[in-house]
């Protein structure tokens, strides 16, 4: 049976509005026949619905029968999003244009093609000064049909000088489509394995930067070029943990949207998502004062009606202006505070459930989890652990991996040592199966397998050995993945001091700080 989470129309009309509602009662009564009454009244059956029930849905409205169900509900989705299309317009360039080249194709059709030029080169100038490279093409096909077909005499060489215009946008819509590509595989790359692992995984994600489209794209000046190319590097970089590049890829991400303002109403998904990795860089990088500066900028946009009129980019907001409120307790070592945020999240997650891609939620249950964790509590930290472990997915190997592995340190903290036998055969079996095992890894099993039988006094000299061996490693690219999910160190000199972790944490950032002034 439909549910919630997979019937499309119930889904759509619980992401309106109340204005949006209101407005598509008027747009039916405007533009309906009375044969619409049933499509007006399945909208307010399935409105007052909290979970999606068919059974339920023809029981409470007996003259809607169920052989008219499927054909009722496809006119009604047609009917939303015609009312949705006609809600401000103004507001969006892509249904601007789209209106304008609906209008310039309907004065044609009356073979009144002089005025069909007029407000094509209009569309022309508008798509230029907004970077919609894709309706100038659109533009010219008209152009040339009319100019094909009929004698206009609207200007000399219209061949010739049409031609060229269109060999231009074919260059430029070629290589802005190679790098969106190359930027897709990337980060669907990192999406499947997360950070590289190993010399084979970097060799893998050097490929992408070796194709033809970044090297043609070096003198480019236009906006989506440049995006793209951006965000090859920023993700090539991200995912070989070269932080430095990393920075400095996100921070030209975000200054091409700041050098044309206008782009972050039109392209909003992409700034947001150029803000949430440039906190992340600041973050990797340990630059204090620039993270906060950027969460406050970031938080000021999230209040701004670009946002707040679109669930999208309200949803894209939420999910990122947490997680960056989330690592700055990880960086600031106040792990107890941050769980403050917990239910907040918790709420919003539910809230926002029919929209949340699966890897997102992973990552909010592995922060809460280290948050827990952090803070002391390692029976809570299992239990999101377990939310990972136990769901099925096949993305973020690498999240999958380190949940276990911290939900098996979890229970050595916890001291469940007859359970721990199995987990370490079981988790080392899992890591290796996926490719997961580093020197740093392989040091931690070593560590935990040998230390179940030992005293609190045989114990410490094994942590500062632990330590010891592990300390180096922080500085190989490579093997300083492992450090990325998992403070291993700091647990070690919390142990090794016995102090609380947070404590080990927050006694290195108010170093780092003093520092930085």
């Amino acid at each position: 049976m439909p549910n919630r989470s997979t019937d499309s129309l119930f889904q759509l009309i619980h992401s309106l509005e109340r204005s949006e509602k209101r407005n598509f009662k008027l747009y039916m009564t405007r533009n309906s026949a009375s044969g619409d009454l049933k499509v007006v009244q399945l909208f307010d059956a399935l409105d007052k619905m909290k979970q999606y029930d068919e059974e339920q849905l023809l029981v409470r409205n007996p003259s809607i029968q169920k052989q008219q169900l499927s054909n009722l509900k496809a006119h009604l989705y047609r009917e939303i999003l015609a009312s949705l299309r006609l809600l401000n317009p103004e507001e969006n360039i892509d249904l601007q244009l789209h209106e304008q080249l609906d209008f310039a194709r309907i004065l044609y059709n009356k073979g009144l093609y002089l005025q069909s030029l007029k407000i094509l080169d209009r569309i022309k100038d508008l798509a230029r000064a907004n970077n919609q490279v894709t309706y100038i093409l659109q533009v010219l096909f008209l152009e040339k049909k009319i100019e094909a077909l009929h004698i206009t005499r609207s200007m000399q060489d219209r061949a010739e000088k049409l031609s060229t215009e269109v060999e231009e946008i074919n260059q430029r819509l070629g290589l802005i489509g190679n790098l969106s590509n190359l930027s897709l595989q990337l980060y669907s790359w990192y999406i499947k394995n997360g950070h590289a692992r190993n010399a084979e995984d970097t060799a893998a994600v050097d490929v992408f930067l070796n194709a033809p489209a970044i090297q043609q794209s070096k003198d480019a000046k236009g906006f989506y070029e440049r995006l793209y190319r951006y965000q090859c590097y920023c993700w090539h970089a991200f995912i070989t943990q070269n932080f430095l590049g990393y920075y400095r890829y996100c921070q030209k991400w975000v200054d091409l949207f700041e050098a044309e303002p206008k782009m972050i109403e039109i392209e909003t998904a992409h700034y947001i998502k150029g803000m949430h990795n440039l906190m992340g860089a600041h973050f990797d990088l340990r630059n204090y004062q620039k993270f906060n500066e950027t969460i406050e900028v970031f938080e000021k946009f999230m209040h701004s009606p670009t946002v707040q009129d679109n669930r999208n980019n309200l949803i894209q907001t939420f999910v990122y202006l947490n997680i960056s409120k989330l690592n700055k307790h990880f960086m600031e070592g106040t792990f107890t505070e941050g769980l403050e945020l917990v239910p907040m999240i918790e709420e919003k997650l539910q809230e926002y459930e029919i929209y949340m891609d699966r890897h997102r939620i992973l990552v909010f249950y592995y922060k809460i989890a280290s948050l827990y964790f952090g803070s002391g509590d390692a029976d809570k930290s299992i239990d999101y652990l377990n939310k990972i472990i136990n769901w099925k997915v096949d993305l973020r190997t690498d999240l999958q991996c380190y949940a276990r592995l911290l939900h098996l340190i979890a229970h050595y903290e916890l001291g469940n040592f007859d359970l721990l036998e199995y987990l370490l055969k079981s988790v080392y079996r899992f890591m290796s199966k996926m490719q997961n095992l580093s020197i740093v890894e392989e040091e931690i099993f070593a560590f935990l397998k040998s230390s179940f039988r030992l005293t609190g006094r045989q114990l410490k000299p094994q942590f500062e050995n632990l330590l010891n061996r592990l300390k180096p490693l922080e500085k190989n690219r490579i093997e300083s993945r492992a450090f990325m999910y998992l403070d291993i160190i700091s647990w070690l000199e919390s142990k090794i001091s016995d102090v609380p972790v947070q404590a080990v944490i927050r006694k290195k950032y108010l170093a780092g700080l003093k520092m930085q002034e």
